[in-house]
């Protein structure tokens, strides 16, 4: 039975929709109001849904076409006869609290610069959410569409993070999960570096602070054999004047933050985990591209081989990128067959394998 407290409203877009409800963080009830987009249709059952989760700066356009023209992050995954068919699922895709992405006018999201209900920027008021409290929220979408629980959870990069923390806190809401260029925990690299270097890019003049946040998350992104590859003979100034344009400095900050809580050995012992996943019948699928800035390949790699050995059913694989963390976006080839198998979709017609894909 649907949710009174969380309600899923139609947009003005096709495939567009609104989740509201209120989310209690750290004592503070927050109106939340989330927008997403939908594509496909749910089945009689209403048990065939899937949750797409998006990247730090990412939006709800994981499919379709951008603004700009562009293809949506995820576009040649979602769609009839792809991985994600919109022929046999219903895929969704909800933005984040704190969406980077705010000053979109078609982004809807509650965050640091989005109204309080006194009518003033929540600011430095909004409470310091984790990846807990984001999936309470999923679960509110969950119950709004009165579905018994997701045919699949799956995303990249904090979108992978959030698809792994479904799979231990409610596995029984999630059976299949994918997660692609991400970790089971945040580990040295986000805490150690990537976490102090934003905050020290942060500094100073607001619009310069954002710029150069925007410039530090695209070297991670990237390393340096992609930025060489996107930017030999232009102007990287220029690219980041165009992602400045909708983002803002609070919101970047914010998602920055939120990510460090992710650790799934915090939701329970790696035994427990496994147990439950044993259980539940879980199947895991994690994907990572080798040297990646943001998350070093061998953090998954070691969580895999662990959950396999305690009899999960884990399936994980690596592939080399040259554009480094965002070959997780752009070369969805390297997977694609991968999570076909995961999801129960039936295979495309051949086509010519370009990524070099081992399975560990």
């Amino acid at each position: 039975m649907r949710d009174s407290q969380w309600t899923w409203t139609p947009g003005d877009s096709p495939g567009a929709f609104e989740l509201r409800g209120e989310l209690p963080v750290h004592g503070v009830s927050v109106p939340l109001r989330l927008g997403g987009r939908a594509w496909g249709s749910l089945n009689a059952a209403r048990d065939n849904a899937v949750l797409v989760c998006h990247h730090y700066t990412g939006t709800m356009r994981a499919a379709g076409t951008n603004p700009d023209g562009t293809p949506g992050w995820w576009d040649t995954l979602i769609g009839p006869g792809r991985a994600l068919d919109t022929g046999q699922f219903l895929v969704v895709c909800l933005n984040s609290p704190g969406n980077v992405q705010v000053n979109d006018p078609e982004v809807i999201t509650t965050g640091p610069a989005t109204l309080h209900p006194d009518g003033q920027a929540w600011g430095e008021r909004f409470p310091a959410w984790t990846m807990a409290d984001l999936h309470t929220a999923q679960c509110g979408l969950l119950r709004a569409l009165d579905a018994p629980h997701w045919h699949a959870v799956v995303g990249p990069s904090f979108g992978g993070m959030q698809a792994l923390q479904w799979a231990a806190r409610t596995p029984a809401l999630a059976p299949r999960v994918a997660a692609v260029v991400t970790s089971p925990v945040a580990g040295p690299v986000l805490r150690g570096a990537f976490g102090p270097l934003l905050h020290a890019a942060a500094q100073g003049d607001p619009d310069a602070a954002l710029r150069e946040t925007l410039r530090l998350i695209t070297f991670f992104g990237l390393g340096a054999d992609g930025m060489d590859l996107l930017f030999r003979g232009e102007d990287v100034n220029a690219y980041l004047r165009t992602r400045t344009a909708t983002a803002d400095l609070r919101h970047v900050l914010d998602i920055g933050r939120a990510v460090q809580t992710h650790d799934l050995l915090e939701v329970a012992p790696l035994d427990d985990l496994c147990r439950r996943w044993r259980e539940h019948g879980t199947r895991l699928l994690s994907v990572n591209v080798r040297g990646d800035q943001f998350f070093p390949a061998a953090e998954m790699r070691d969580f895999a081989a662990q959950t396999r050995a305690a009899g999960v059913a884990h399936t994980h694989l690596e592939f080399d990128s040259p554009r480094g963390h965002l070959g997780g976006l752009t070369d969805t080839a390297a997977f694609e067959d991968a999570l076909r198998d995961l999801l129960g979709t039936a295979p495309m017609p051949p086509a010519l394998d370009t990524a070099e894909v081992s399975h560990v």
